[in-house]
């Protein structure tokens, strides 16, 4: 009941579907009670006593009530559906909101495709027992209450004898909760592994198919596919192991009532009629009992369900914005980092090291290195994606947080490595982050990414509809309209993350000439293995392990002698060698 009670702000606010659905389902459960009383009327008063004049009577009342127990049932289902359905889509939300809260450190541990079944599979599950498992545990309560107030009422003696082996199926099916429970949480995890398989397979199908992996893959999957075939099975070897049990204590029930029973009618301390009303009874209370485990099953499945919904709403959220935070609509663009640390997480070595520099704005800043030598991690810094360990990062003699998040990332335009696009046309791509752009403005940005002419030339230029992650684009093309999406909000910070890396050179002089102008007047980071396209930077850092190496500007560096120049000299050097033997050649 925790994990219910952690969620009650999802499904209270819509209690009043429930409570309707709870009054409609009364009328529903005292419909069912008069079915064994008319059968007693019917047998004791009309066969026995051969008043068969009273048959269209009870006639009459019974069709009555049939027809206001069907409008009863509509109602009870139809508020319980839309309790369930109305409290899910709230609960929906609110976990779609906390994702997109959630900051990059989230990101780094979980699994899309687990992520997607908590948002499918386990909400829906949890919606099931909203709308299901409330009210039919409510029903079996007032069932088995009500049919053993009557069964009292007509013969003490019997009703005891009868009830002697409920405490056993009470017990039984309390063991089988204890038992199911484990078997559903684990049933859940399996299912999110399985889901994560499939979805990065089909991200990665390019890779799969060009290394002729296609057979591993499968096997991956059956693997993950038999490990959640096990799990049901164990809770199926429950289900099957429990029910024989429960049916068999229920028949015990039966037989001490046909015995007992037939006895008391015999001796004249009970009527034939209402033995038969009796045997109607003990069903009510038998299945309702065998059907408890339906529920317990239910509720076993939503607390699973709930408690995996629980520990994304219960995420941690490392960034936050800070009370009263500064918004403004655009920023200076001073980057200063004063001694900063960063470490992802605690057993790993730190990212940074005592990073300082500063970069007023219109300063351009090269940062070169391995990779994992930490330039991402600078620029990702500046967005607070991620949180520094120790020290500061300031823009405009302020800490960054100090800035409302949407003012700070306003005035970031980043062009990732790997550029995203989504599933929809090339305009509202490159609009992504400025809605309310017209097209003029679109095809300016597009223009300075040296991406318009190719966009003309698509099916339906600007609104030519792209496929999943941008199919049907080249690499190159892809980051160009990254590029044109990052002019396009005008920051006054632009980070560059190997951008040009999916282009041709010439396509990349193109873009850089490109870039000198939209530069200008911006604080700009080039993030770049190429030594090419920071050359011209206004310092440039170079990383290694976290640290700060070397810094200054490219002539400067040439002739210190340190990573840059052997950089250089294997970009450079090496190639002039190959250009001369082909030459020779």
């Amino acid at each position: 009941m925790n994990t219910l009670k952690k969620l009650k702000e999802f499904y209270w606010p819509f209690r009043s579907y429930f409570f309707w659905s709870l009054f409609a389902l009364l009328f529903v459960t005292a419909i069912t009670l008069v079915y064994p009383m008319v059968l007693k009327v019917t047998i004791d008063e009309v066969v026995m006593q051969e008043k068969y004049n009273l048959i269209p009577y009870i006639g009459a009342i019974f069709i009555g009530l049939m027809i206001i127990k069907g409008f009863a049932t509509y109602f009870h289902q139809y508020l319980g559906d839309l309790f369930g359905i109305r409290s899910v889509y709230s609960l929906r939300d609110e976990l779609y909101k906390k994702l997109q809260r959630l900051a990059f450190k989230y990101y780094d541990n979980a699994k899309t495709g687990d992520l997607m079944s908590r948002l499918t599979a386990d909400v829906e599950a949890f919606r099931f027992f909203l709308s299901v498992g409330f009210s039919e545990l409510i029903r079996i309560v007032l069932l088995i209450l009500l049919s053993l107030s009557i069964m009292f009422y007509y013969s003490v003696p019997l009703a005891i004898v009868t009830m002697i082996a409920m405490p056993f199926l009470a017990l039984v099916v309390y063991k089988f909760d204890r038992q199911v429970h484990p078997a559903f949480r684990r049933i859940r995890k399996s299912f999110g592994k399985l889901n994560t398989r499939v979805q990065e397979n089909i991200s990665g199908m390019n890779t799969v198919k060009s290394l002729s992996r296609e057979n591993f893959e499968i096997g991956r999957f059956l693997n993950r596919s038999d490990h959640y075939r096990q799990r049901y099975i164990e809770t199926s070897n429950l289900w099957s192991k429990f029910f024989p049990l429960m049916e068999f204590i229920g028949n015990i029930c039966v037989v001490a009532l046909l015995a007992y029973g037939g006895y008391l009618v015999i001796n004249g301390s009970l009527t034939l009629g209402e033995l038969v009303a009796f045997f109607s009874l003990v069903w009510y209370i038998l299945g309702p009992l065998m059907n408890l485990g339906f529920v317990v099953n239910l509720f076993s499945q939503s607390k699973a369900s709930g408690e995996r919904l629980l520990e994304i709403l219960e995420a941690k959220e490392d960034v936050q914005e800070k009370e009263g935070a500064i918004v403004k609509d655009r920023l200076n663009g001073h980057v200063t980092f004063e001694d900063v640390t960063l470490t992802y997480t605690e057993d790993d070595d730190s990212a940074l090291k005592q990073i300082s520099f500063d970069a007023p704005p219109g300063k351009t800043i090269g940062l070169i290195g391995a990779t994992g030598s930490g330039k991402t991690s600078i620029t990702q810094l500046i967005t607070r994606f991620y949180e520094p360990e120790q020290g500061n990062v300031r823009i405009d003699g302020k800490p960054v947080q100090d800035y409302g998040l949407k003012t700070l990332r306003k005035n970031i335009g980043f062009v990732l490595q790997e550029s995203f696009l989504f599933s929809t046309s090339i305009k509202e791509n490159i609009s992504y982050g400025n809605p309310d752009a017209t097209l003029e403005d679109v095809i300016a940005a597009a223009k300075r990414a040296q991406a318009h002419e190719f966009i003309l030339d698509m099916p339906e230029g600007y609104d030519t509809l792209l496929g999943e992650r941008g199919m049907g684009l080249s690499g190159g093309q892809k980051q160009r309209i990254a590029i044109a999406r990052a002019i396009l909000i005008d920051p006054a910070i632009l980070v560059l993350d190997d951008a040009t890396s999916a282009v041709d050179m010439e396509t990349e002089f193109s873009i850089q000439k490109a870039l000198q102008e939209v530069m200008k007047g911006r604080t700009t980071f080039i993030i770049a293995h190429r030594i090419s396209s920071l050359k011209h930077a206004d310092e440039i850092l170079v990383l290694e392990d976290g640290l700060v190496k070397e810094r200054g500007v490219h002539d400067e560096l040439l002739v210190n002698g340190g990573p840059y120049q052997r950089i250089y000299d294997i970009q450079y050097q090496d190639k002039e060698k190959i250009m001369n033997t082909s030459h020779i050649s």
